[in-house]
C-alpha cells in the first residue's frame, strides 16, 4: 500500500480525471468561508489542485474587486487549473511552505487538503502570510453514505484519508488561529456514468493501488452502476455533504 505522502502527491497523474470527476463547492458554503473578508481582498487557495475551489472563490472575489492566487505542490495539477481558469495567478508550494511575503493576503482557503498537511507547521506558515484578523477557511465535499448505494460505492473504493480524518473529529487549530467554527450543507450532484468513474479514478487510493486492485474496483463499480441502470444517457443523483470550517488569525 502507498504511503500517505505518496498518496498526497499522486493526484497529478490523474489531473484530467480529477477535473472531470470531482465536484465543485456550493457557492453559499464558499461565501460563508469568506464572510467578513473585505472588498478588494487577496485570497490564496492552497492545495488548489485543478481549481475546483479556486473557480468559486474567483467568481465571488471578482464581484468584490478582489483577486486570488492558486498554490499547489503539483505542477500537473496547476497546468490543468491554468487551462480551465486562464489568467489565474499560480504558484508551486505547500501549506507548510508558501512562497508569499509576510501578511500579504487577507484570506487562505484549502479544499480537500487540510488532512494532508502538518497542522502545526501549516498554521504557522499560513499565519505568517495572513494579515492580522485574516481568515483561514477549510472545506470538504464528502459523499453522503447514509444513502445505501453510496455506502456500497464507498465500500468498493475503500475509505479516503479525508473521510477518516473528518470521522476522527476533523481539523484542529494551532497558533496563531482561534478555534474553528463549522457549518454544513447537503446537496446533490447529477452525474453521468463516465463522470462518476472519473471521480473514482481521481482518488489517491485508486491512483496508487496495484493494477489488480484498480481492475477490481472498476469491475465492482461498473457492476453497481449496471444494477442501477446508469448507462448511456442515464444519470445518477450523488448526494454530498459539504463541511466548512473557518478561523481568524489572531
Amino acid at each position: 500500500m502507498a504511503t500517505r505522502d505518496e498518496m498526497a502527491r499522486s493526484f497529478g497523474a490523474q489531473a484530467g480525471a480529477y477535473e472531470r470527476g470531482r465536484p465543485t463547492y456550493p457557492v453559499e458554503a464558499v461565501a460563508w468561508l469568506l464572510d467578513g473578508v473585505g472588498d478588494a481582498a487577496r485570497v490564496a487557495d492552497v492545495g488548489a489542485g485543478t481549481g475546483k475551489l479556486t473557480a468559486v472563490v474567483s467568481h465571488l472575489m471578482a464581484e468584490r474587486g478582489g483577486e486570488i492566487i492558486a498554490v499547489d505542490p503539483d505542477a500537473a495539477m496547476l497546468d490543468t487549473l491554468r487551462a480551465t481558469l486562464p489568467g489565474t495567478e499560480t504558484l508551486v508550494g505547500t501549506a507548510e511552505h508558501v512562497n508569499l511575503p509576510d501578511e500579504s493576503v487577507d484570506a487562505v482557503v484549502l479544499g480537500q487538503a487540510w488532512h494532508w498537511v502538518d497542522p502545526v507547521a501549516a498554521s504557522a506558515e499560513l499565519g505568517r502570510i495572513l494579515k492580522p484578523g485574516g481568515t483561514l477557511g477549510l472545506i470538504w465535499n464528502s459523499r453522503d453514505e447514509s444513502v445505501q448505494w453510496v455506502a456500497r460505492l464507498g465500500g468498493i473504493m475503500q475509505g479516503s484519508n479525508a473521510e477518516l480524518f473528518l470521522a476522527a473529529g476533523g481539523p484542529s487549530s494551532a497558533p496563531p488561529f482561534e478555534e474553528f467554527e463549522e457549518h454544513q450543507w447537503r446537496w446533490v450532484r447529477t452525474m453521468m456514468r463516465d463522470e462518476l468513474l472519473a471521480m473514482v479514478h481521481s482518488r489517491s487510493y485508486v491512483i496508487t493501488a496495484s493494477e489488480d486492485e484498480r481492475a477490481r474496483i472498476d469491475d465492482e463499480v461498473g457492476a453497481l452502476l449496471d444494477e442501477m441502470g446508469v448507462a448511456g444517457e442515464a444519470s445518477v443523483e450523488l448526494p454530498y455533504v459539504t463541511r466548512a470550517f473557518r478561523s481568524t488569525r489572531r
